[in-house]
């Protein structure tokens, strides 16, 4: 039974995790100075930056088109593999509609709603090839999957919402307000949504020591495996400060990955944004 895992670029995967688990990625269109252009091959977050202080705009994101899924998908077909698709939240992205439709073409073609976008996709991704290496089937591994998106736990504390406003997810009040007032919010994706939470409000670093406070103390319902770290340009000392109170906290972890959020997210919060994410009972 020759199985092949294939995720769109959102799930923040490091070059690493890709090749270990031999998962072939789709990119994203990211619309930044002239046209469209692959996200992780043609442009990075750091594009990204520039761009934004060049121009005070953000770039747009765009999902594969329906000929790029049909070209990925026929390529691992006509090597004879039945394939498992993951893709973005349905709810941030028509990456899944395009996905679903190039399946019903091509066949034996079984796609998963991460529900989720970065590494909360990532994860389920990383089920997914957990599964296919315990020998099960592609349409065993959409089903588990299927039923693991509900249990992702993913959030992120945001240093400054003036990505959130140029990207209209804010009002100017409220983003005047909230930079007054040095509040960073927290945001959750809950149900394939993103949805604002806490807010904190001081220095970057300490806010994001209590939000991973906020996130792990006291829990009983956390599976110990994997945990991410995912970030957008933050300093290495926080991140390092961010491992050791995951470590302090929550002992039993398998793995802490540390991963750097690609196009998408960074399009979203821009730097100094930081999540733990990891799995619920």
């Amino acid at each position: 039974m020759k199985v092949k895992i294939i995720s769109d670029s959102t799930c923040d995967l490091s070059a690493e995790l890709i090749e270990k688990y031999n998962i072939s990625l789709l990119p994203l269109y990211v619309s930044i100075g002239n046209g469209a252009k692959k996200d992780g091959l043609e442009v990075n977050p750091e594009d990204i930056y520039r761009y934004v202080e060049e121009t005070g705009k953000l770039p747009k994101t765009s999902a594969p088109n329906l000929g790029d899924f049909l070209e990925i998908f026929s390529y691992w077909h006509d090597k004879g593999y039945s394939i498992v698709h993951f893709s973005i939240s349905s709810d941030f992205s028509s990456s899944y509609h395009n996905a679903c439709i190039a399946a019903e073409e091509i066949g034996d073609v079984y796609v998963v709603d991460s529900k989720n976008l970065s590494t909360g996709q990532g994860l389920v991704v990383l089920h997914g090839a957990d599964l296919l290496r315990q020998g099960k089937s592609a349409e065993e591994i959409k089903n588990e999957c299927d039923k693991l998106t509900s249990k992702i736990e993913a959030s992120f504390v945001v240093d400054s919402i003036d990505y959130l406003h140029k990207g209209g997810r804010c009002s100017a009040i409220a983003a005047l307000g909230a930079n007054l007032l040095k509040l960073k919010p927290c945001i959750e994706v809950i149900d394939g949504k993103m949805i604002p939470s806490k807010k904190y409000r001081g220095k970057i670093d300490r806010v994001i020591l209590n939000y991973v406070d906020d996130r792990l103390k006291d829990r009983k319902d956390i599976v110990y495996g994997r945990i991410f770290i995912t970030h957008t340009k933050c300093n290495p000392e926080t991140v390092k400060l961010v491992k050791d109170r995951i470590t302090t906290l929550c002992p039993n972890f398998d793995e802490i990955i540390e991963t750097t959020a690609g196009c998408t997210i960074t399009s979203h919060c821009g730097p100094d944004t930081l999540g733990v994410l990891f799995i619920r009972k």
